[in-house]
């Protein structure tokens, strides 16, 4: 582009996308006077995903406005709550974040995962397809045009991770409700009706049972219940502090 200039500051916290902006978190650019505010700002590097309002000299503009010579423009990340309007919350997620799809689905957040690359068109049209959040640490994937919505996914770590997505999104949080192996409803369940997945200590030991309705998965208060109650309890308090 070699048309007009305009000078650009970032939200800090998007500066992660534009390294060069930093660290005044500022940058001129020039624009070819046709492409909409919304392209220059994905041609920066940051998704629009990522993006809150935009300010031309002060005073806030669509992402269809036409840049012209030496406005000055503030880009300002997602406000938090976000609000996604048209269906219920949900999320769907990439084959990398299977750590974090398991806790939003033993939180009882309906979560769609890919547990294989299935790669970004076919992510891209289901998230369309059943209107869900993809969460992703790809900006490609968030740039595509398809998305029904999503959102960048900044940390690495899951506890970070868990605790950014209840931050942005306020998801209702209904733990022990579903199964963190394909997200299908738990419903209550015998001893008897999931006999055939016990093994003799657990047969003798435990009485109270659950099982997913969808893909037949026995859930019981075992070894590893303990960890997964405390990281219930952690989301749990911090959702109730978001309000």
């Amino acid at each position: 582009m070699n048309g007009p200039e305009i000078h650009v500051e970032f939200d800090p916290e998007l500066l992660l996308f534009v390294p060069q902006a930093r660290p005044a978190g500022t940058l001129k650019t020039a624009t070819d006077g046709v492409s909409s505010l919304g392209h220059v700002v994905e041609s920066l590097g940051v998704p629009l995903t990522e993006v809150g309002a935009l300010l031309v000299d002060g005073h806030e503009v669509p992402v269809s406005h036409v840049p012209r010579a030496g406005e000055e423009v503030t880009v300002r990340k997602v406000a938090h709550p976000q609000r996604v309007p048209g269906a219920p919350l949900r999320f769907l997620l990439d084959v990398h974040l299977g750590t974090l799809a398991r806790r939003l689905r033993l939180l009882g957040v309906d979560t769609a995962y890919e547990a294989t690359d299935i790669g970004d068109p076919a992510l891209a049209s289901r998230s369309a397809a059943e209107r869900r959040v993809m969460l992703s640490r790809d900006r490609g994937l968030l740039r595509r045009r398809e998305l029904w919505a999503g959102a960048f996914v900044y940390s690495t770590r899951p506890e970070e991770q868990l605790a950014y997505v209840l931050d942005r999104f306020r998801p209702e949080l209904r733990p022990w409700t579903r199964c963190t192996q394909c997200n299908g409803l738990l419903r209550e369940a015998t001893k008897e009706e999931v006999a055939d997945q016990l093994k003799g200590g657990t047969h003798r030991t435990y009485d109270v049972f659950a099982q997913c309705t969808e893909c037949g998965r026995a859930y019981w208060r075992g070894a590893h219940h303990e960890q997964l109650e405390a990281i219930v309890d952690r989301a749990v308090a911090m959702r109730a502090q978001l309000g």
